[in-house]
């Protein structure tokens, strides 16, 4: 790291607003320690070609050989965006049961979370533990669904069968929050009662409890994860690429001349795009058209990897860079793993470390300046 960006941590240390403290929670192997080297390398501290191999946080020998988290560790990481400087606190945490006890601490020290759920495995227990964790601490997370190279070259799944698995993927965890929101409105409905019957309230001491009060007057909608609430991020760490949807309609905004707020809405959704009527209409399914989310976002994805990873067809691969206006190094397009040259690719296109900090910084807006 250059003296340039020491001199700017040192400065950023006291503007508060301006720092976040985030932690790094999963179940074990959903692929925490692989994101944080594609942070770390964001930064130039290791090389992008080391990112996923090199595991930077887990500095403990046993944890190399065991390739597994048991300690917590922290780095600092300088982060722009908007023009403003942000100084990331980044803390990776052990998914593994055997070492809760490190991520509660963990969690104790952060303003918000990154949650990472596999996009083949779904919510698993630990990954109930560190959304419970994250929510009895009032910490805000942010979602990111990693792996989903998996649905294309394991589970061999159509760009349209990916959306509707992606789709389940956020209903189970939404379902955990769900659960947890119901239960702490339940629990403070209860307290409030036994207050009242200390009080000498309530019918004889007895009293029919209607467990659904309480529910309907309190608003839980930012408490989901939603793409268009800015705190769900697509990706594959592994590859180097990652996205909010908030980036593909920046993109397509200045493309195809639709206003970027109306694509914020409509990009993950019940949504397609009529090319006659140059509309964007509700109701993609009942009418078998492609949702938007399908044609502009994971078509082109899913047809990357075709050119690069399954096909190799090198035509078609100059042509998709050429679109995309990437330029990518001799050697990579010349290795003979394909892989190098997709990931080469895909970093300059949706790195993956752009588009998870980014969501951090705006989502928690000054989060941690209130918490301090």
């Amino acid at each position: 790291m250059g003296h340039t960006s020491l001199d700017k941590i040192i400065a950023l240390q006291n503007k508060p607003a301006n720092i976040r403290n985030l932690c790094i929670l999963a179940h074990v192997d959903h692929g925490k320690t692989t994101l944080a080297d594609c942070l770390v390398a964001s930064n130039g501290i290791i090389s992008s070609r080391l990112a996923g191999k090199l595991r930077y946080l887990d500095s403990r020998e046993d944890e190399q050989i065991r390739g597994i988290t048991m300690k917590s560790s922290a780095i600092s990481l300088h982060y722009s965006v908007g023009g403003e400087d942000y100084l990331i606190n980044l803390i990776d945490s052990p998914g593994h049961v055997d070492f809760s006890s490190e991520v509660s601490t963990a969690v104790r020290l952060c303003d918000g979370a990154i949650v990472i759920v596999d996009a083949v495995e779904g919510v698993c227990p630990q990954t109930q533990a560190v959304l419970r964790q994250a929510w009895l601490e009032n910490i805000r997370p942010v979602l990111v669904i990693n792996k989903i190279d998996r649905l294309i070259g394991e589970l061999k799944l159509t760009s349209q069968e990916a959306y509707t698995h992606l789709q389940k993927i956020l209903e189970q965890v939404n379902a955990v929050t769900g659960s947890l929101f119901t239960s702490k409105v339940l629990e403070e409905r209860a307290e409030k009662d036994s207050e009242v019957r200390e009080a000498g309230g309530g019918d004889n001491g007895e009293q029919v409890y209607d467990w659904s009060a309480g529910l309907e007057e309190s608003d839980d909608s930012d408490l989901y994860f939603s793409p268009d609430q800015g705190n769900v991020v697509f990706a594959s760490a592994i590859d180097g690429w990652g996205f909010s949807i908030h980036q593909f309609a920046h993109m397509y905004s200045q493309k195809m001349g639709i206003r970027s707020e109306v694509l914020l809405k409509t990009l993950w959704g019940d949504f397609y795009l009529n090319a006659k009527a140059k509309k964007i209409m509700k109701g993609a399914q009942s009418k078998g058209k492609k949702p938007l989310f399908v044609q502009l976002v994971l078509d082109n994805i899913w047809s990357l990897y075709d050119a690069v990873v399954l096909k190799r067809d090198k035509e078609k691969v100059e042509k998709v860079m050429s679109s995309l206006g990437v330029k990518v190094a001799a050697r990579d397009s010349r290795h003979s793993d394909p892989r190098v040259l997709l990931s080469a690719i895909c970093s300059q296109w949706l790195p993956v470390s752009q588009a998870v900090l980014t969501t951090c910084v705006c989502s928690y807006g000054n989060v941690s300046a209130t918490r301090r």
